[in-house]
C-alpha cells in the first residue's frame, strides 16, 4: 500500500504543478472545475451513495451560477470582486461553525444526520469557497505577473502539505494525547503542534526571502497559522462524515488515496480562509 500511495503521489506532483504553472488561468479553471466535480460527487456519498451524482449535478449548477456572474477576469476588478468575498466570508462562517459539529460528535450527528438538505448546504459551503479561493490565489496580480499568483497558490497548498508532513512524524514519535479520538483515533495533539511548527517555519522561511514589508509579512505569518489550523479542522470534518456514512475512504480514484476529497480535505479549509484572514488583516 505505501508503494502504491508514492506512485500515486509521484504521479499527481507534476500534474498539480503543471496545472497550477502551464495552465493559462482559463484552463486552470477548468482544471479546477474538474477538482470541483469530483469531490462533489464523492460529498454525494456522504449524504446519500445512492445520490451522488445528483448532488454533483446540484454542486454544478450552482457554479455555473455564479461563474456567469462573475466572470474570471473581474475577479480581482479594483479588488477582489463582492460575490466572490462573500462567497469566501460564507466559506469562513462555515468552518466556524463545524468546530462544535466536530468537538460534540457523535451527539452532534443528530442535528445533520436525518437532514439530506442540510449535509448538502455542508457541501456547498465546503466545495464552492474552496473552487472560488483556487482561483482567486492564482489570479492575484495575474496582469502584472502570471505566475505571482501561481507561487502563491503553491505556498498556502505547501503549508498544509508541511504541516501534514511534520503532524504525521511528530504523531509518530510524541503522539500520546488524542486530539479527537472520537472523530479520528489517529490524530494527536502533539502531531498538531508538530504541523503548525513546520508550516510556521516554512511561511518564515519564505516571507523573509522574499523580503516582504513588515505589514504584509505579518499579515502572511497570521493568515498562515489560521489557515494551518482550519486544514486540521478540514480533515477532522471530512473524517466525521465518513465515519458517520460509514465509509473509509471518501473514493477510489487515487489508488492508495482513496479519493478526491481524502487529498484536498485539508485544503478546502485552508485556502478561503488563508484569503479571508489576509484580508481582515488590512492586506488587498
Amino acid at each position: 500500500m505505501l508503494k502504491l500511495r508514492i506512485i500515486t503521489a509521484l504521479c499527481l506532483i507534476p500534474v498539480v504543478l503543471g496545472a497550477i504553472f502551464l495552465l493559462p488561468l482559463p484552463f486552470f479553471a477548468l482544471f479546477a472545475t474538474a477538482v470541483y466535480l469530483l469531490a462533489g460527487r464523492e460529498w454525494g456519498r456522504f449524504i446519500d451513495t445512492g445520490k451522488s451524482n445528483a448532488v454533483m449535478v446540484f454542486l454544478a449548477l450552482v457554479l455555473v451560477a455564479l461563474m456567469a456572474s462573475v466572470p474570471i477576469e473581474q475577479i480581482w476588478a479594483e479588488g477582489l470582486h463582492g460575490w466572490i468575498a462573500m462567497v469566501l466570508n460564507a466559506g469562513a462562517v462555515w468552518w466556524l461553525c463545524a468546530v462544535p459539529l466536530v468537538l460534540g460528535y457523535p451527539a452532534s450527528a443528530g442535528l445533520w444526520q436525518s437532514r439530506p438538505w442540510l449535509k448538502a448546504l455542508f457541501a456547498l459551503l465546503s466545495l464552492v469557497p474552496f473552487f472560488w479561493s483556487l482561483l482567486v490565489l492564482r489570479s492575484y496580480h495575474y496582469e502584472q505577473d502570471p505566475y505571482y499568483g501561481a507561487w502563491l497558490l503553491l505556498f498556502v497548498m505547501a503549508l498544509v502539505w508541511a504541516a501534514d508532513t511534520g503532524a504525521y512524524f511528530a504523531g509518530k514519535t510524541l503522539g500520546k494525547h488524542k486530539l479527537c479520538p472520537r472523530v479520528s483515533p489517529g490524530k494527536t495533539m502533539e502531531g498538531m503542534v508538530g504541523g503548525l511548527i513546520a508550516a510556521c517555519l516554512l511561511a518564515l522561511t519564505v516571507t523573509f526571502a522574499v523580503e516582504l514589508p513588515v505589514g504584509q509579512r505579518n499579515a502572511v505569518l497570521l493568515a498562515s497559522v489560521v489557515a494551518v489550523l482550519a486544514s486540521v479542522l478540514g480533515d477532522l470534518v471530512e473524517s466525521m462524515f465518513k465515519r458517520e456514512a460509514g465509509l473509509k475512504d471518501s473514493g477510489n480514484i487515487l489508488p492508495g488515496h482513496g479519493g478526491m476529497m481524502d487529498r484536498i480535505d485539508s485544503l478546502t479549509a485552508a485556502l478561503p480562509i488563508f484569503i479571508v484572514v489576509y484580508q481582515l488583516a488590512g492586506q488587498s
